[in-house]
């Protein structure tokens, strides 16, 4: 085509196609308008109870991760304007578990019964994985993924929404949900002393830089605080491909008096360890790539050895 051809083309408005492949402006569209979707749905349905003889909704669809992209890591230091509530008797946990625990109205209608408490916690779950496999794993525990990125909590949020619509019929992942919150500031806001059972760390951050070593998830600070919301017999699992990293969790939680690791038998017996091998994201890509990934696991004794 001459100039002359293009610009009586344009004067015209016809545009000649280049080919179907969209630009990077069309491809941030498409991501904005799906979130702002998802967003809307989100909003209706993330109290509502599933019921599984209610044929007249459509089935919800899982969410696609490549429309949740982000960082893959987060400053856990800066200032996310996370809410939190003042201490664990503050948090509504129905909001998160609307078909196992009853609304504050519920309850001062209901008996005096104590509310079933959150057991199991997976800190940093990424997009899930770990989450949807303990769900069955543990049907009659309340198990709670919590993950400091924006867009990654947004997804684990619809992918329960959907499956829980999905599977209403058998009643299943009612019982995990996910938080978005700062493990390293605020863990005791929500859970108070011995409350619970298990705790899961897949694949954190490894913070490469040695002034960066403060921004771990295990230190003997956090060590502390984990032997304080664990109960006696409780479970701190670890798992990473960093060799360095795994060391260093070892060696602090070694540390601590109020833990112990667990024999390498008992590891190739466990239910969660396998799961948390195969079932997290970053497992699976480990796995892809033939890497290496490290164990550990520490029990809380109830009194220092």
């Amino acid at each position: 085509m001459t100039d002359d051809q293009t610009s009586q083309s344009a004067q015209l408005g016809i545009v000649e196609s280049r080919g179907s492949t969209p630009g990077p402006t069309s491809n941030k569209r498409k991501r904005a308008d799906y979130r702002q979707s998802q967003q809307q749905k989100r909003q209706e349905l993330k109290t509502v109870v599933f019921e599984g003889n209610d044929d007249s909704q459509d089935k919800i669809k899982l969410p696609k991760k490549k429309y949740y992209r982000q960082r893959a890591h987060s400053n856990p230091f800066s200032d996310h304007l996370l809410e939190y509530p003042i201490s664990p008797s503050h948090m509504d946990w129905h909001k998160l578990y609307p078909a196992l625990i009853p609304s504050e109205a519920e309850t001062s209608a209901s008996s005096t019964d104590e509310a079933k408490q959150v057991d199991i916690v997976d800190i940093g779950c990424g997009f899930g994985g770990l989450l949807v496999s303990l769900a069955t794993e543990f049907p009659d525990k309340l198990i709670l993924g919590m993950e400091i990125r924006v867009q990654v909590s947004h997804y684990v949020e619809d992918r329960i929404i959907a499956l829980r619509q999905q599977h209403a019929t058998e009643g299943k992942y009612k019982n995990i949900a996910v938080l978005r919150a700062n493990a390293m500031k605020f863990l005791p806001n929500f859970f108070k002393k011995g409350q619970l059972s298990k705790m899961f760390f897949c694949f954190p951050d490894p913070h490469f830089k040695i002034r960066k070593h403060k921004a771990r998830i295990v230190t003997s600070t956090l060590a502390s605080e984990y032997a304080y919301l664990l109960r006696p017999g409780g479970i701190v699992y670890t798992i990473t491909d960093v060799l360095d990293l795994h060391q260093w969790m070892v060696r602090h939680l070694e540390a601590h008096a109020l833990f112990r690791r667990l024999p390498k038998e008992w590891e190739d017996e466990d239910p969660c360890v396998k799961i948390m091998r195969k079932d997290t994201e970053e497992g699976k890509k480990v796995e892809r790539n033939k890497g290496d990934k490290w164990i550990a696991c520490f029990v809380r004794l109830d009194q220092p050895e």
